[in-house]
């Protein structure tokens, strides 16, 4: 029989991070409990100092957090896993362990809002300094290096836009330098996309998305890819405390076990549904990285197994169009996240990227008239269907004489 790490992902989903226990459960059970009874003080004294393996405060560490982490550090070809309480606690563990006053970040410019928040206004304050660049650019990645480059942040696709970023060739670059590469592989997922394989040292994720499913948890996970840094960061994390609570672990354990199919089918909802929107007339624009008319179609084919869940779009008429069709959809929720098994709509730049400034938003390509789809599991032909209603509801014959007034005016 193979080793688990050598099995297909299909199974690793299933079966990974599943230990024996003591009472043959078959599912991992969830150890409920703040703190853990040593045998006598020797055994305490040994586990503080590193010398025994075990578990002494779940805050440090959990028999169902770890397990849970340890399948994703499966799923993701990584050493070990770090479970925290939210995406958020996870890239703030990573940005408090690596970096330092003085020191210098190139993060993409197409990112979750709250990331580009915490550079910019909270690690600006210790003395952290950020370069945000279109990573999907390699000369705009190069450019952006300093001698106080410390850490290279990623998302590809970026959030809200879509643009793909050369993972591999920009962890090549960044090594020479000897910078560190992570990855928030949020919206990809490890099915679809393993970054630690493409060459980056750290890959974060929320894992309230695609990994748990259900839209029912808040969680966080870093993966590492060797023990001496998972030591840095379980430091880091173990002071800071924001780490992810046994129950949460178990609910998100219990969802990977059908990420999988879960994935194949929102991949083949979108990959219909971003078709029927690039042809649709009311449609200006389309992103997803399945087409051929996504700039970076060929990296995307290259770096991934699948295209994701993710489409970001623009309708003629702008804001105000875009406006009128997620007021009207009735299938897709109006809702921010995504990943779950139900379809979300939403509008990023008053949204989940209101935090960033406008002039940061449009620079990065999110611009007011993006909307953004996370394509879940329901049948597609209903899905296509709610959009189509929802389409019929937008006169842009209105919206284009409105324009045309507001610019004979001025």
């Amino acid at each position: 029989m193979k080793n688990i790490k050598e099995m297909k992902q299909e199974t690793q989903t299933i079966h990974a991070g599943t230990e024996e226990n003591e009472y043959g459960a078959v599912v991992t059970p969830i150890c409920q409990t703040s703190t853990f009874k040593f045998k006598d003080v020797k055994h305490g004294a040994n586990l503080f100092a590193g010398k025994e393996k075990g578990y002494i405060y779940t805050r440090m560490l959990n028999p169902t957090v770890e397990a849970m982490g340890n399948c994703i550090a499966t799923l993701e070809k990584g050493h070990k896993a770090l479970g925290c309480a939210s995406g958020m606690a996870a890239i703030h563990t990573v940005f408090a362990t690596l970096l330092q006053n003085n020191d210098h970040v190139i993060c993409s410019n197409a990112v979750y809002g709250p990331t580009n928040t915490l550079l910019n206004n909270i690690m600006e304050k210790f003395g952290v300094k950020t370069t945000f660049v279109d990573s999907s650019n390699i000369e705009d990645v190069k450019d952006a290096f300093t001698t106080q480059t410390k850490l290279i942040f990623l998302e590809s696709p970026g959030n809200p836009t879509l643009a793909i970023a050369d993972i591999e060739e920009i962890a090549k670059i960044a090594h020479e330098k000897d910078v560190l590469v992570a990855v928030d592989n949020t919206f990809m997922g490890p099915v679809l996309q393993n970054p630690i394989e493409l060459g980056a040292d750290i890959v974060v994720h929320s894992m309230t998305k695609s990994l748990n499913g259900h839209a029912d948890v808040v969680g966080g996970i870093i993966v590492v890819k060797d023990e001496e840094m998972y030591k840095k960061f379980r430091s880091t994390l173990n002071h800071i405390g924001g780490i992810i609570d046994p129950f949460n672990s178990f609910l998100v354990h219990r969802g990977i076990k059908t990420l999988a199919i879960r994935i194949e089918r929102s991949c083949e909802n979108a990959m219909k549904i971003a078709k029927f929107l690039e042809q649709h007339p009311k449609v200006k624009w389309v992103r997803y990285p399945g087409l051929a008319s996504h700039p970076g179609h060929e990296i995307a084919k290259k770096s991934m197994r699948g295209f994701g869940a993710m489409i970001s779009f623009g309708l003629q008429g702008g804001l105000q169009a875009g406006e009128l069709l997620m007021n009207n959809v009735k299938l897709c929720t109006l809702a921010v996240s995504l990943g779950g098994v139900e379809t979300l709509i939403q509008h990023p730049a008053s949204m989940t990227h209101a935090g960033m400034s406008k002039e940061h938003r449009i620079k990065s390509g999110i611009t007011d008239g993006l909307v953004r789809l996370s394509v879940g599991i329901e049948n597609v032909d209903d899905l296509i269907s709610d959009l189509k209603e929802a389409f019929d509801t937008i006169d842009i014959q209105t919206f284009a004489e409105k324009e045309n007034t507001i610019s004979s005016t001025v």
